[in-house]
C-alpha cells in the first residue's frame, strides 16, 4: 500500500493503454452527453471532429480509470479535494488507443489534518500517435504512513 511518503515531487505513474470502442462512446454519450458527434459516425463526420468522438467527459472518465489502475487502487487514498484544470486538447475518436502518465508536482502535509498529505499531480493522456488529448491538474488526499492505522 502506498502512502503520502511514497509521492515525492517528480514521481511518475504510467497508464496502461485503453482502446476507445465505438459502442462505449455511444453508450456514454447516450446517457450523459447526447450530442450528434458523440452518438454516431455520421454525426461525428458532420462536425469539426471528423468522426465518432468521445465526449470530453468520457475522456475524463477514461483518464480516471487509468489513474485508478496506475496508482490509486494501491494507495491509502482519501479522495480528492478537486480538480484545478481539465483541458481537452484534441478529439478522441473511436478506435484510438489512449495512454499517458501522471506526475507528482508537489506534496505537502495538510495543515488542518496532519494525518493526510495533499499531493498535486498532472495527468497527461495521449493517443496512439503520441498526441496529447487531455491534461488534468488535480489534488489527491493520501493518508500518511505514520498515521495509517488511525481513523480521522
Amino acid at each position: 500500500m502506498l502512502h503520502f511518503e511514497d509521492f515525492p515531487a517528480g514521481k511518475r505513474f504510467d497508464f496502461k493503454p485503453i482502446e476507445v470502442k465505438a459502442e462505449d462512446v455511444i453508450a456514454f454519450a447516450s446517457e450523459f452527453d447526447p450530442q450528434p458527434m458523440h452518438l454516431s459516425e455520421d454525426g461525428g463526420k458532420a462536425s469539426i471532429l471528423g468522426g465518432l468522438a468521445a465526449s470530453g467527459w468520457h475522456t475524463s472518465a477514461m483518464m480516471m480509470r487509468m489513474l485508478c489502475d496506475s496508482y490509486i487502487h494501491e494507495t491509502a487514498s482519501e479522495g480528492s479535494p478537486g480538480v484545478d484544470s481539465m483541458e481537452w486538447k484534441k478529439a478522441v475518436l473511436a478506435g484510438d488507443i489512449l495512454s499517458g502518465s501522471c506526475t507528482v508536482v508537489e506534496a505537502r502535509v495538510s495543515r488542518s489534518r496532519p494525518e493526510i498529505g495533499i499531493v498535486r499531480l498532472r495527468a497527461t493522456v495521449t493517443n496512439q500517435r503520441g498526441e496529447t488529448v487531455a491534461i488534468c491538474d488535480y489534488a489527491n488526499m493520501i493518508r500518511c504512513q505514520a498515521t495509517a492505522g488511525e481513523k480521522p
